[in-house]
């Protein structure tokens, strides 16, 4: 009797067991699958907008990974959206490396409905459910009038962009000239197609300090360039304020220690965190935003300690 007994009670505890495991699998089976592809993860920006992207599929128990090309590259970009296109995600987050890249996209929405949400970088594409990051025209008229308010009527700064086919660049400059032009500053120097590569910016930084020996401040249109910049102008003796874009940990600790006064900063995290948010919001039928907007923060000395003992999740 008692081994009868025993025996249903085993029997019990593995049917419950079963059952359990059906629900389990079932459950996760459920769970929205995001794909997120960035243009790379070779430097600081990236990884914090990983970290944010991560952090939102834990936090909301979504099946998600973040991937992108080794190098910045729109054809190696392009090859990893096609075998995520195999893959059939619930939803495709990705920033794209530039416009080459559209068609795939145009694969997701088209051919099998999967939504599709740009992150840090938005075209004028129709078929996009969302853009989360940053108005670029807006961080240009931030960082122009953050420039100009550490100088004087009259005063002459150059512009260091990348290549102005990319919107992003051509709308920060964009907006930096029309705020410095409201100060009264002068844009002695515009210089765009530079990559933030140290030979480059040497070179260019050394031929405007030439031609324009009276500048008295420069904006640079990501932070790797303005740290490049900041880095030659000191080699040089040249001590006047530069503006960088991104607000990445090496660029707040220039603040922190009294090198540079301020810079403008994207959130990289917020985009991360939000963009998987808001696929999260998509894969449950509801509205989004057309443009979610990440914002743009000015970073001084006060802030830049609060903002680097966040990003300490970076090695």
């Amino acid at each position: 009797m008692f081994k009868n007994g025993r025996l249903v009670f085993l029997v019990g505890i593995v049917i419950a067991v079963i059952i359990f495991m059906f629900i389990s699998n079932s459950f996760a089976d459920k769970r929205p699958r995001v794909v997120v592809v960035f243009k790379n993860l070779n430097s600081q920006y990236w990884e914090i907008m990983k970290a944010g992207a991560e952090k939102a599929f834990s936090d909301f128990g979504m099946d998600g990974k973040v991937i992108a090309p080794v190098n910045e590259s729109a054809i190696e970009q392009s090859r990893l959206l096609e075998k995520t296109y195999q893959e059939n995600p619930d939803v495709l987050i990705v920033s794209p490396t530039d416009s080459t890249v559209i068609p795939i996209l145009e694969k997701f929405t088209e051919n099998k409905k999967i939504p599709v949400l740009l992150v840090d970088n938005d075209f004028p594409w129709e078929n996009k459910t969302s853009y989360i990051g940053t108005n670029n025209e807006e961080l240009g008229k931030k960082a122009g009038a953050l420039l100009a308010s550490q100088l004087q009527p009259g005063n002459k700064v150059a512009i260091i962009g990348g290549d102005l086919s990319v919107s992003v660049f051509k709308e920060r400059i964009s907006g930096a000239k029309k705020a410095l032009k409201d100060a009264g500053i002068i844009v002695a120097s515009e210089t765009a197609g530079i990559s933030s590569d140290s030979k480059n910016l040497k070179k260019e930084m050394t031929k405007i300090l030439r031609e324009h020996p009276d500048i008295k401040g420069v904006f640079a249109t990501n932070d790797l360039s303005a740290l490049l910049v900041i880095k030659e102008l000191k080699e040089q003796g040249a001590i006047i304020p530069v503006i960088g874009a991104d607000g990445i940990p090496d660029m707040l600790k220039l603040i922190k220690d009294g090198t540079i006064s301020s810079t403008v900063a994207q959130n990289p995290y917020d985009m991360g965190y939000l963009a998987v948010e808001t696929a999260l919001k998509v894969t449950k039928g509801k509205n989004v935003k057309k443009v979610v907007d990440t914002g743009v923060d000015i970073i001084i000395k006060e802030n830049a300690t609060q903002r680097l003992d966040f990003y300490k999740f970076l090695k």
